[in-house]
């Protein structure tokens, strides 16, 4: 038994849960929002349904980190933090350095800072949640764990952009792909559900959330995947644009007298469903306004079901089949309106959803399959866990030492 824990930086934020090893038991789970701001609040729930909330100042990470220790050994989750063997930090962007989870050294810590070019204020905040937690407790193995690195496997054909190579050779310009952590996991997960070795199967898994991305998975490797260079590649998602045609960007700046970063500003923040419905980024209250007949609602929801529907099929081609669709994340999980309809019309696949099952909210927390007896494609409901995936390569790294 070994206590490991996960965590997930951001620039103001900190989210963490402290997991009992092997059995992935999670033993406490906490927030803390608004660091290096007036009123930082913290909130941390332990597995007895113990919880402390609080309002206070918190300058910086460090500072976080020290007070999320004390409150973990004040509400006796652990008596000392020694018995915090490990720590495993989600890093946003690992370029092609890292292939796979990686212990932390200095080098490590570099290479992290140096990839902050491709994502700078993810990696920065990622670095500085790695380095507060060395700090408290310098005893833990300390992992780095990379959004991209599922994806690494994913061929040339897949990851260039057809436009000049040098630009690749040079600056680095290729599809990334996101997500990875949460695509990976879902792998395992389906191959557990269906009873079979993951490389024996063709899975597409669609990670839906207000950030959202599909991969397609063949012999328990990334293949392909819709996020690219950046998260705004690929599908519609809540304020993000997706796909468009580049030249959108110059005419933009000409018409509304923007810069780029401006222009990309618009299709990361302003787009989306948020910015067809002009109403909300979130699916909910898009989904709710459709269904009252509200028109640009109803258009919102059509293009964002029909991206994913587009990329499934896709996917499928590509693989040469499928074996099991997948959802996941808030809205994968929850929306049986975008099930439907991304399920919609893929009859000629052999895919056969159960409307009864997808509607149904019994074993929301549990895998589930929502296909027909009939279906030659397993359509299935898995919860993701990035935070277990995340702690499990944490004692895969220790056991490596």
């Amino acid at each position: 038994m070994q206590k490991i824990m996960a965590v997930n930086a951001g620039s103001s934020s900190l989210k963490f849960q402290l997991f009992e090893m092997p059995s992935e038991t999670v033993l406490a789970k906490g927030l803390i929002e608004r660091i290096g701001l007036k009123d930082s609040v913290i909130s941390i729930k332990t597995k007895e349904g113990k919880k402390h909330e609080q309002t206070l100042d918190l300058a910086d990470h460090d500072q976080a980190v020290k007070m999320i220790l004390e409150f973990l050994i004040s509400l006796d989750v652990v008596k000392s933090l020694d018995e915090i063997t490990g720590t495993g930090h989600r890093v946003v962007h690992g370029g092609e350095t890292f292939a796979s989870s990686a212990l932390v050294t200095e080098e490590v810590l570099k290479e992290i800072d140096k990839l902050a070019a491709f994502a700078p204020l993810h990696n920065k905040a990622n670095a500085t949640g790695i380095r507060s937690f060395q700090e408290a407790i310098p005893t833990a193995t300390t992992v780095a764990v990379f959004d991209t690195a599922f994806h690494q496997t994913m061929p040339e054909t897949s990851f260039l952009y057809s436009i000049p190579f040098r630009y690749y050779k040079e600056h680095g310009i290729r599809k990334y792909g996101f997500h990875g952590t949460s695509h990976n996991y879902i792998s395992k997960e389906t191959a557990t559900f269906m009873k079979q070795d993951v490389k024996d199967l063709r899975i597409i898994s669609c990670h839906i959330g207000n950030g959202a991305s599909i991969c397609a998975i063949k012999d328990g490797k990334s293949l392909d995947t819709s996020m690219g260079f950046t998260p705004l590649e690929g599908l519609t998602m809540g304020t993000r644009s997706g796909n468009l045609d580049p030249a959108v960007v110059p005419y933009l700046m000409e018409k509304e007298n923007l810069t780029a970063a401006e222009v990309i500003d618009v299709f990361n923040k302003q787009s989306g469903l948020l910015g067809i419905s002009e109403l909300s980024s979130d699916l909910r209250d898009v989904t709710t306004a459709a269904q009252e007949g509200v028109h640009q609602s109803e258009l919102a929801l059509s293009i964002f079901i029909k991206r994913i529907k587009e990329t499934i099929g896709a996917y499928a081609v590509e693989m040469g089949g499928v074996d099991a669709i997948v959802f996941t994340a808030g809205v994968g999980e929850n929306s049986a309106v975008v099930r439907s309809g991304a399920i919609e019309g893929l009859g000629f696949m052999g895919v056969e959803l159960d409307e009864a099952l997808n509607q149904s909210n019994e074993n929301r927390d549990s895998a589930r399959s929502i296909s027909t007896d009939a279906s030659k494609v397993q359509v299935l409901i898995i919860p993701t866990d990035e935070e277990v995936e995340i702690a499990r390569d944490v004692v895969t790294v220790q056991n490596e030492k």
